[in-house]
C-alpha cells in the first residue's frame, strides 16, 4: 500500500470518528436534550482518554519535557494532522496549540453550524482531560470557538 493511500485512509478514519460523535450526540440529544446528551458523551470520551493515558503513567509527574515528547510522538502523520505548536515548555508546564483538527474540519465540511461545532469540540476534547488527568498530570484546555483560529489549546502541568 502506498504512503499516500495509507494517509488518505488515516484521515478518512478521523472524519468517520467525527461524524460518529456527531450522530451519537444528535441521537442522544433527541432523547435526552442537549445538556444531558453532551454530558453522557463527555463521560464516555473521558473514560477512553484515561485508557489512552496509561501509556504516560510511568512518566515522572514533574517531567514535563518527557510528557511533551511522549505526547507529541503519538500525534498521527508525524504531527501534520493537528499541526501542534509548542508555546511553552519548561518545568512548570507545557502549552500546545493545535492549528488543525480533523474532527473540527469534518464537522465544518459537513455544514454543521459553528456553535454546534464548538460544543462538539468541547465534547471531543474530554479525551485529553482523561488522557492527562488519568496519567496523573494536571490539565486544562481551551477548545475551539467561532472566531478563534486553529483549534484546541492544551495546558499540561506537573501532577501532584
Amino acid at each position: 500500500m502506498s504512503e499516500e493511500k495509507l494517509r488518505g485512509e488515516l484521515y478518512a478514519s478521523f472524519k468517520n470518528r467525527a461524524m460518529m460523535y456527531y450522530h451519537i450526540y444528535k441521537a442522544l440529544e433527541g432523547e435526552l436534550g442537549r445538556d444531558r446528551a453532551a454530558e453522557i458523551i463527555k463521560q464516555a470520551i473521558y473514560s477512553r482518554g484515561v485508557e489512552i493515558g496509561q501509556q504516560f503513567r510511568d512518566i515522572e509527574k514533574s517531567n514535563m519535557e518527557g510528557l511533551k515528547e511522549a505526547f507529541l510522538g503519538i500525534i498521527p502523520d508525524g504531527g501534520a494532522m493537528f499541526a501542534p505548536e509548542v508555546q511553552r515548555s519548561d518545568g512548570g508546564g507545557v502549552d500546545i496549540k493545535f492549528h488543525r483538527c480533523p474532527l473540527k474540519e469534518a464537522w465544518l465540511d459537513a455544514g454543521i453550524p459553528e456553535d454546534e461545532v464548538s460544543l462538539l469540540c468541547h465534547i471531543a476534547g474530554r479525551v485529553d482531560n482523561g488522557t492527562f488527568e488519568g496519567a496523573g498530570f494536571n490539565f486544562h484546555a481551551e477548545t475551539w470557538e467561532p472566531g478563534r483560529d486553529g483549534c484546541c489549546h492544551l495546558h499540561l502541568r506537573p501532577g501532584g
